[in-house]
């Protein structure tokens, strides 16, 4: 069967540091922003927007000389963010082809999508095109578009395109015609070797793939050799794909610390926005969403709200959060925030004919937070019994709403079998706030991922208050990335720890 033609998407997006702080800040907008980078007094314009770029300001000026503009709207470089949106960016070009290569800059955010083979599910390349830049705009990043069957043509052509040119397509076989007028610069060229083609008076790269080939490799090099295939759009390219991690999570530093409840959900509902639509693009609802603050002196203050059925209500969740952080304020000024959110399949109601309307989840979710913010939460949810021995003896969780499916499969599950090692093997055990977190077993060091216990049980028949062993249930992963599910005892008495059975 032949294989498809070889055909390539770049996505670039210029001054990706001011564009990753002005995402989440949409009362910015309208203002000249610059975001510096380095200690101050020695700081300097790494990235800026349109609007500060018209006004004159330009890259590596000074604090003091942009002091000289009108009002201009200092940011600081925050690498957090930017990686951040740059795994959200990789994650939105995964959605249209698997196959994904970062080729991001200093200041710019560069992939390049294989998007051979992709007409029968996405259209003609145009359409595809029209739908990334759609969703990378929905994301709020300014961005062009470039495609190519050269690899390599299709990133020059998007560092030097017009940024009023939101995308462009070469022809193939049109290369060397497309990138004749683009600079030099757009070949990332060594210091020497830019002096040399200035002192030659080559400028672009259709000057460069002019030059004849055998007097540029006497006096350059193979490398000369390689950017002529360059400006000519006939280098060829091993890709090297990544394969970008679905998370569903945001990240803001905040310019000021922020003290009022009512500023951070501001905060809050422009991040929720962007988790509410990623979700919604690979069909799913937010299971739950947890917060983290960074305080003011170093602490952070950590809340996680988890409703009983996953939702994409916005106001559900700001009205959720907002009664939490009543409930449990931080204790100090806020410097930066980060939520994350754990993906849930969207609900579904059913309604019945003659069947009376049941209340909306969202009303009992609202309702339990409140109750929580007065009684406690260890006051509200369900009761569940421990497994212990201990008569009386329960915990209270959280309400959840089952699905019929799950309830189905835990049922029909297998059933994990134990073999006992007799005699117990004993084992050196770390434990981390008094449980075990790591254990050597048969000269294999295991890392604790789970722990269940510990299950007390009495020593001595006369004196049942007296407790002298410890049992553990472990699941654990060794270094190689092999599992092990084990049960351990300690001996209280004379601090012992052995390995009395393992779980298949």
């Amino acid at each position: 069967m032949n294989q498809p033609a070889e055909l390539y998407a770049c996505l670039y997006a210029r001054e990706f540091p001011a564009q990753t702080l002005l995402r989440l800040r949409p009362e910015l907008h309208s203002k000249p922003c610059v975001v510096m980078k380095g200690e101050p007094p020695l700081q300097q314009v790494c990235s800026l927007n349109t609007k500060a770029r018209l006004l004159g300001m330009t890259h590596g000026m000074t604090r003091v000389e942009v002091d000289t503009f009108p009002e201009p709207v200092l940011l600081c470089r925050s690498h957090k963010e930017e990686m951040a949106v740059r795994t959200i960016l990789l994650e939105c070009a995964g959605g249209f082809s698997p196959r994904v290569e970062d080729r991001s800059e200093d200041t710019a955010f560069l992939c390049v999508i294989d998007i051979a083979g992709t007409k029968a599910l996405f259209g003609p390349p145009e359409m595809l095109v029209r739908n990334l830049l759609e969703c990378v705009r929905s994301l709020g990043i300014s961005a062009r578009v470039t495609v190519s069957s050269n690899f390599h043509a299709a990133v020059c052509l998007a560092r030097g395109l017009s940024p009023s040119t939101p995308f462009r397509m070469i022809a193939p076989g049109d290369e060397p015609k497309a990138l004749a007028s683009l600079p030099l610069t757009v070949l990332d060229l060594k210091e020497t070797q830019a002096e040399t083609f200035a002192v030659w008076g080559i400028y672009t790269l259709g000057m460069l793939a002019a030059l004849p080939e055998k007097e540029l490799i006497a006096r350059m090099g193979q490398e000369g050799k390689r950017l002529q295939q360059l400006a000519r759009g006939e280098l060829p390219h091993l890709f090297q794909p990544v394969e970008a991690a679905f998370l569903l999570e945001e990240k803001m530093e905040l310019d000021s610390p922020v003290e009022l409840l009512d500023s951070l959900l501001f905060v809050i509902g422009v991040m929720l926005d962007q988790l509410i639509l990623r979700a919604k693009a690979r069909i799913l609802a937010l299971a739950s969403v947890t917060i983290v603050l960074t305080l003011d002196g170093g602490g952070t203050h950590t809340r996680t709200v988890r409703p009983a059925l996953p939702t994409t209500d916005k106001q559900l969740w700001i009205k959720l959060l907002h009664l939490d952080l009543e409930a449990h304020p931080p204790q100090a000024a806020i410097l930066a925030l980060t939520l994350t959110a754990e993906p849930g399949s969207t609900s579904k109601v059913q309604l019945g004919l003659f069947s009376p309307q049941l209340p909306e989840a969202a009303r009992l979710d609202v309702t339990l937070a409140r109750i929580r913010a007065i009684v406690g939460e260890e006051c509200v949810g369900r009761a569940v019994l421990q497994d212990t021995l201990t008569p009386e003896n329960f915990r209270v969780e959280p309400f959840t709403v089952p699905s019929r499916d799950s309830a189905g499969a835990i049922a029909s599950q297998p059933r994990a079998s134990m073999r006992r090692l007799r005699p117990p093997e004993t084992t050196s055990v770390t434990l981390q706030n008094r449980r075990p977190s790591m254990f050597f077993f048969r000269e294999r060091r295991y890392t604790v991922e789970r722990t269940y216990g510990p299950w007390l049980t009495g020593s001595d028949w006369w004196n049942q208050t007296l407790w002298g062993f410890e049992q553990w249930d472990l699941v654990a992963r060794a270094q190689d990335g092999g599992m092990i599910c084990c049960c351990m005892t300690r001996d209280l008495m004379q601090n012992l720890w052995q390995m009395v059975a393992l779980y298949d």
